[in-house]
């Protein structure tokens, strides 16, 4: 598929945020990137033909470039900064310009900036991901998208440029609320998965056989189709999606439950249970290392 160079503007070249940045080049487009990793700019040079890969020093500068600036930033405070900041995007927004913010971000927070873009004529949608750092490598990322029908049809080109299924959620704000929503449930599932084969272990149970009767019966999702052989079992743990991502996309369903007064206790739950994680393993490690997090309540 080919863009005939259009180019747009990258900020945030991070572990998903390079690889889509990659697949927008591989299928046509010219990518204008900013970021403060020296290391994230040269692996975006690296392997791109001429001209298809070039840098601005701050957002504003990019802006100033480009009619489409895409933000895959980790999450809202930083995209507030690079909204907001010296040399930010909002200083630089011409009218019919268009912001598309892929971040995992607060749905509310995406509202209020959304206003902001447009005082200054131009448009913003919220557009996060799922999939896996596998998935933004081949271009084959699930993306949500919230925002008006003008808005929709500037960003659905470039978002088929790094993905395949595309969703309209609605209004800006509820493709962020969704994603956080979606990734609630995933994250239940996962600890459920988990939790059944430190069970099915402890009873000296096939475990592989555990999970093939999981995946045919009612307890199939997710986890224990993609997660259980390939990651917890082998002891692999490199499901593609960082275990502090997975706390902070509780902690956002978590806002959005207080917001709305919606009780969710097995929400409540895993946010606990996530966050003692982190505090024992760490932020980086993948989220299928909860599996090994369980391990501290194992039979001695």
């Amino acid at each position: 598929m080919s863009q005939g160079g259009t180019q747009v503007g990258f900020i945030g070249l991070g572990m998903m945020g390079l690889p889509m940045a990659r697949s927008m080049i591989a299928r046509g487009f010219r990518v204008l990137g900013c970021d403060t990793s020296e290391a994230a700019r040269a692996a975006l040079a690296e392997g791109a033909p001429a001209g298809a890969a070039t840098f601005a020093p701050d957002p504003a500068a990019v802006a100033a470039a480009t009619d489409i600036v895409v933000l895959m930033l980790p999450n809202s405070r930083i995209v507030a900064q690079v909204m907001e900041g010296p040399n930010g995007l909002l200083s630089a927004l011409r009218p019919g310009m268009l912001v598309i913010d892929m971040s995992s971000s607060e749905p509310g927070e995406t509202r209020r900036l959304a206003g902001l873009v447009a005082e200054r004529g131009a448009m913003m949608v919220d557009a996060p991901v799922s999939g896996s750092v596998a998935k933004a490598k081949t271009g084959t990322l699930a993306i949500m998208v919230g925002g008006d029908d003008a808005a929709f049809a500037k960003a659905e080109p470039v978002l088929k440029g790094m993905g395949e299924a595309i969703i309209r959620t609605g209004a800006v704000g509820s493709a962020h609320a969704m994603k956080a929503l979606n990734n609630f449930v995933y994250a239940a599932g996962l600890l459920a998965t988990a939790e059944a084969l430190r069970m099915g272990e402890a009873l000296g149970l096939d475990l592989g056989i555990l999970t093939d009767v999981m995946n045919a019966s009612s307890g199939r999702n997710i986890a224990t189709e993609t997660k259980s052989k390939q990651e917890i079992i082998t002891g692999r743990y490199a499901g593609g999606f960082m275990l502090g991502l997975m706390r902070k996309d509780l902690d956002t369903a978590g806002s959005i439950s207080e917001a709305t007064g919606v009780a969710a206790p097995s929400l409540q739950l895993c946010r606990q249970l996530w966050a003692e994680a982190v505090g024992m393993l760490g932020p980086n490690v993948d989220n299928t290392q909860i599996h090994l997090f369980l391990n501290r309540w194992a039979p001695r």
